[in-house]
C-alpha cells in the first residue's frame, strides 16, 4: 500500500521504534560490563584490549562485542589504541560500590530484567512476578543495596533541602538499609532514630547501621506498617518510595496510621518519583511504573496532586515541594487537626 494510501508521510522515519525497541541491548550489555569489571579495571589506568583482557579474564575476542558497545554508548572512550572509561563511567562506576550505580546495575542486572521478562504476565493478572516472599539473603542484599545506589543522591539532597534541626526524632518507614537515616544523623547528630523494615531488609539495615558512628541512637524494628503498631513518639515520619508500590487506597490507609501515631504538629516527608498531572513528567518516571507494577502488582508512579488529596484525606495538610535527584523529590506535609476530625466525623458516619 503505498503512504499515500495510508495517510503516511515519506519522510517518516522507523528509527524511532527501532531504537526504542532494541533498547535492551543496550541496557544488559552495561550490565555485563559492570560485572565483568570493565569500569572498575579502566580505573586503574588506560590499557589495550589484550591488557584489558587480562585484568578481567576474559578473552580479547568475548570481551571486544562489550568493549565496542561501550565505545558506542560513551561508557568508554579510546585513544590510540587504548581504552579508559568516560567522564560519567569513571564518576559513578569506577570507584567504590558505597559511592557510585555500580549496585545499582548489578541490580537491575539480577532483579530487573528478569522481572521485566514477566511484566505481560503481571499486566494480564494483576499479580506481582518478582518471588520477594522466597528471595535468599543474598538476593535481598543485592536489591537493598541497588536501591540504596540509586536514592543515594536524593538521600542527600534531603538533607542539605530540608531542615531536621527542628526535630527530635525521625521514623523512617521501609527505609532499606538505613542509608536515608545515615544520611541524615551525620548532618544531626542530636536526633534520634527509628527504622522499620521487614526481616531480611532489617537484618542488613542493622548490619549497615552498626558499621556507622553517627547511627548509634538508631533502633532497628522489625515490621510490617501495614499490619503492626506504627512506633509512636515521633516529630518528623520519612517515607522514601514506598507508595509507589501500592495503590491508592492503600496508601491512603498508611498515611491514616501513620498519622495516628505522631504527636500534633509533625512533619510527613514523603520521597518518591512524583510527576506532573499527566504522569508523563520527570521522564524517567512513567519508565519506572512498570518496574513498581511488576514487583508488586499493583503499583504505579503517582503525581503531586493525587498524594496532596491523599494527605488532605488522611489528616495530613501539605507545606512543600522539594526537587531532589534525578525523577525524585519530596512532598512535605504537617498534621492537620481540622482536617482530621472532618475525615474522622465523615468515616464515623459511613458507620
Amino acid at each position: 500500500m503505498a503512504a499515500e494510501e495510508t495517510g503516511l508521510a515519506g519522510d517518516i522515519s522507523e528509527d524511532p521504534i527501532l531504537q526504542l525497541g532494541s533498547g535492551f541491548r543496550a541496557a544488559k550489555l552495561l550490565f555485563v560490563a559492570n560485572e565483568v569489571g570493565v569500569f572498575e579495571q579502566l580505573a586503574t589506568g588506560p590499557t589495550s584490549l589484550n591488557g584489558l583482557a587480562e585484568r578481567t579474564g576474559l578473552a580479547p575476542p568475548r570481551l571486544r562485542v562489550i568493549v565496542n558497545a561501550m565505545l558506542a554508548v560513551g561508557m568508554i572512550e579510546a585513544n590510540d589504541g587504548e581504552y579508559r572509561n568516560s567522564p560519567v563511567a569513571a564518576a559513578f562506576l569506577s570507584g567504590p560500590d558505597s559511592e557510585g550505580l555500580r549496585p545499582a546495575l548489578r541490580f537491575w542486572n539480577r532483579f530487573s530484567y528478569p522481572v521485566w521478562m514477566k511484566l505481560e504476565d503481571a499486566v494480564r493478572t494483576g499479580q506481582p512476578q518478582s518471588g520477594r516472599a522466597s528471595w535468599t539473603e543474598e538476593q535481598q542484599q543485592i536489591f537493598s543495596e541497588g536501591v540504596e545506589a540509586i536514592t543515594r543522591g536524593a538521600a542527600q539532597a534531603l538533607v542539605d533541602r530540608y531542615d531536621f534541626g527542628r526535630h527530635a526524632r525521625v521514623l523512617d518507614l521501609g527505609g532499606g538499609t538505613g542509608s536515608w537515616l545515615v544520611a541524615i544523623l551525620r548532618r544531626h547528630s542530636h536526633l534520634r532514630g527509628t527504622l522499620v523494615e521487614r526481616a531480611g531488609a532489617a537484618a542488613i539495615a542493622r548490619r549497615r547501621l552498626a558499621s556507622q558512628s553517627a547511627t548509634q541512637n538508631v533502633e532497628v524494628i522489625e515490621g510490617d506498617f501495614f499490619r503492626d503498631p506504627v512506633p509512636p513518639g515521633h516529630d518528623v515520619v520519612l517515607v522514601a518510595h514506598v507508595l509507589h508500590g501500592n495503590t491508592p487506597a492503600r496508601n491512603v490507609e498508611l498515611l491514616r496510621r501513620i498519622r495516628a501515631s505522631v504527636p500534633e504538629g509533625a512533619r510527613l516527608l514523603l520521597a518518591d518519583d512524583w510527576t506532573n498531572p499527566t504522569h508523563t513528567l520527570p521522564a524517567l518516571a512513567p519508565l519506572f511504573a512498570g518496574e513498581f507494577f511488576v514487583f508488586s502488582g499493583e503499583g504505579d508512579v503517582y503525581s503531586e496532586e493525587e498524594v496532596h488529596a491523599w494527605l488532605n484525606e488522611s489528616g495530613w495538610r501539605p507545606v512543600g515541594f522539594t526537587a531532589l535527584a534525578g525523577p525524585q523529590s519530596v512532598i512535605i506535609a504537617e498534621t492537620d487537626q481540622q482536617a482530621l476530625g472532618v475525615t474522622t466525623r465523615m468515616r464515623s458516619a459511613l458507620r
